[in-house]
C-alpha cells in the first residue's frame, strides 16, 4: 500500500469483476472517445496501462464525476482528474495497479488547506476507480499435432489469442486451426518476426526432441511471460543440459515451466490440453500454491551461475 501525502488517500479493494460504473452526461464525449481510442492502440500493441475514473464526488471537488485519465506504461499521462496531489497519487498508485493487474478504489477524503492541489480549496469526498489495461494474451503454440488442436480451442476459449507454428503446411493450417490469428510454417520465419513481450504466452509441443530444443534455446533468451514445453522429466533434463553448452544460462531455463502445465493426471490430448491452459490462467491470473509438473531448478544451481 503506497504512504500518500497530504491527501489522506486510502485504497479500497476492488473486484475486478465488479460493473464499470456508469458516466453521466459531461459535454466532454470528444475527449472520453480520445481516451478510449488511445487505449484501443495500446492493447493492439501489445502495451499496457491504467484507466483511472472518478466514479463519485461529494462536496467541493476540484473535478467532476465521470473524468478520466489514462497513464500509459511508460509513464506518460492523457487525460485528467484534476490536477495537483490527487493527480499525482493516482499516478504513483498506477504502477502498482499494472504490476498487480487488479483494479483498486481510491478513496481521497480532502481537506480545506489552501496548500492543497497547488493552491485549490476544497473539501469533501472523491472517489476513484483504477485499473488496468491490459492487451489480450497471445498463445503461440509451436506444433500442430493433437495436443496443438485440442490446446488452440481451451485456451482460445479462456480468452487467449492463438497463434500456430509448424513447418509442416498440412499441420499449420486456416482449416485445422480455424481460431488462429497467426499461422507460420517456417521457424526461421517465426524466430525474426516475432517478438514476445509481457502479453506473450509460448508452449512448444513439436513433433521432435530437436524441434523442441532448437524452438526452446530462442524462446528463453526472449521476454514472453510464459515459457512452457512438453515432454518427461527425464528429456526437460537432458534438453537443459544440452543448451546450457549451447550457452543459454540457467538463470533463462529456470523460467521455462517443462513439464508443461498442472499436475491433474492428465493423460488424453484433450485432458493434456486443460492442464496446460489451467497452468496459463495460473500465470496471467497470478495463481500461486498449485501443483505445477514443472522440473525445478535448485536454488544453489541459480546461485553459483548468477
Amino acid at each position: 500500500m503506497l504512504a500518500l501525502r497530504q491527501s489522506s488517500a486510502t485504497f479500497v479493494d476492488s473486484d475486478a469483476s465488479a460493473p464499470y460504473p456508469l458516466t453521466k452526461a459531461t459535454g466532454r464525449s470528444s475527449f472520453s472517445m480520445d481516451l478510449f481510442e488511445e487505449i484501443v492502440k495500446l492493447r493492439r500493441a501489445g502495451k499496457r496501462g491504467v484507466l483511472a475514473t472518478i466514479v463519485h464526488t461529494n462536496g467541493s471537488i476540484p473535478s467532476y464525476e465521470s473524468s478520466r485519465m489514462l497513464v500509459r506504461e511508460d509513464g506518460s499521462i492523457a487525460g485528467t482528474i484534476g490536477g495537483g496531489c490527487v493527480e499525482a497519487d493516482v499516478w504513483a498508485a498506477a504502477k502498482e495497479v499494472m504490476r498487480l493487474e487488479a483494479p483498486r478504489k481510491m478513496v481521497f477524503n480532502l481537506n480545506h488547506e489552501a496548500s492543497y492541489d497547488n493552491g485549490l480549496i476544497c473539501g469533501g469526498t472523491l472517489e476513484i476507480f483504477v485499473e488496468p489495461i491490459l492487451p489480450q494474451p497471445v498463445l503461440y503454440i509451436f506444433g500442430g499435432g493433437h495436443v496443438s488442436m485440442a490446446l488452440a480451442q481451451s485456451a482460445h476459449t479462456a480468452g487467449f489469442a492463438i497463434g500456430i507454428i509448424d513447418d509442416r503446411e498440412t499441420f499449420a493450417n486456416a482449416e485445422r486451426f480455424p481460431m488462429a490469428h497467426e499461422i507460420y510454417t517456417t521457424y526461421e520465419e517465426t524466430f525474426e518476426k516475432l517478438k514476445p513481450n509481457g502479453s506473450s504466452y509460448l508452449v512448444i509441443v513439436t513433433r521432435g526432441h530437436r524441434d523442441d530444443m532448437r524452438v526452446l534455446g530462442w524462446a528463453a533468451k526472449t521476454d514472453a511471460r510464459y515459457i512452457g514445453m512438453i515432454g518427461s522429466k527425464r528429456k526437460v533434463l537432458s534438453v537443459y543440459e544440452a543448451l546450457e553448452r549451447e550457452g543459454i544460462s540457467i538463470q533463462q531455463l529456470a523460467r521455462v515451466h517443462a513439464p508443461v502445465g498442472l499436475d491433474i493426471g492428465a493423460l488424453t490430448p484433450e485432458e493434456i490440453a486443460i492442464s496446460i491452459t489451467a497452468e496459463l490462467i495460473a500465470v496471467r491470473r497470478h495463481a500461486v500454491g498449485l501443483a505445477h509438473k514443472a522440473v525445478q531448478i535448485p536454488r544453489a544451481a541459480l546461485t553459483e551461475e548468477g
